[in-house]
């Protein structure tokens, strides 16, 4: 019986991969918020609270640090193997994923600071509708993926897997509307391209997202996804799904 299978420190162990679990769950909600409130700046024009948005970043790196820590220590106090490892270093990738979240959404609230903070005219809020209906997507992704790994829930995993494709088509059919703003009006190519960069934001947020989902596929299957199309996925997890 070595340290890792004695009975008070297999329990201790876990006890350590909660602590670590719950900072997860603590940056995702964050995170979510963060990206929630970043595009709700942009529809008040408020950017007084995308200031906020903007420092509040602060707080996704310090939990990110901290993460990071705690799993450093883990590793060098437990040695984990095989599994245990490999269950640590997922929920790492997971964190990094997650603070990743959090710099696209500041990438937002900078946006509303650029549009309304510059004395010069803002967009209609015609040609930033993409925007908002992209972040309710990107945000049902999001949201999802939090909840599959919190209830470690295949199924839950799969749906946001599924849903790359349509934010693919929503990213694609955005620029397309966007162009007939160019071709009706030059003038608003400034614009275009600035709205160009909020949608480019949300879609790495939904990547972000599916990254998380095919994350968790594998912390329950020991599969991993990462590269595997979608029909690829489900004939491997089938049995368990």
């Amino acid at each position: 019986m070595n340290e890792m299978t004695s009975g008070h420190t297999v329990k201790a162990f876990t006890e350590e991969l909660d602590s670590i679990n719950q900072l997860v769950i603590e940056l995702g909600e964050l995170g979510l918020d963060q990206l929630r409130r970043a595009v709700q700046t942009l529809m008040d024009e408020d950017t007084k609270e995308a200031g906020l948005v903007i420092d509040r970043d602060r707080e996704l790196n310090e939990i990110d640090i901290k993460a990071d820590e705690e799993i450093i220590r883990l590793i060098a106090k437990r040695q984990p193997v095989a599994k245990d490892l490999r269950d640590i270093l997922t929920v790492q990738k997971i964190i990094t994923d997650l603070e990743r979240v959090g710099d696209e959404a500041r990438k937002i609230a900078n946006l509303t600071i650029h549009f309304y903070d510059n004395g010069k005219p803002p967009p209609s809020n015609e040609i930033l509708r993409d925007i908002y209906d992209m972040a309710t997507f990107v945000d049902d992704m999001l949201n999802k993926s939090l909840q599959a790994f919190v209830k470690v829930d295949l199924k839950i995993a799969l749906d946001v897997i599924e849903q790359e494709k349509r934010l693919f088509d929503e990213f694609r059919g955005s620029l397309r509307r966007l162009s007939t703003f160019l071709m009706e009006d030059s003038r608003s190519v400034g614009h275009v391209v600035d709205i160009v960069l909020a949608l480019r934001a949300l879609e790495r947020i939904g990547g972000h997202a599916k990254n998380i989902g095919g994350h968790v596929i594998f912390l329950i299957t020991g599969k991993d996804v990462r590269h595997e199309n979608l029909s690829a996925i489900y004939s491997e997890v089938a049995d368990l799904a």
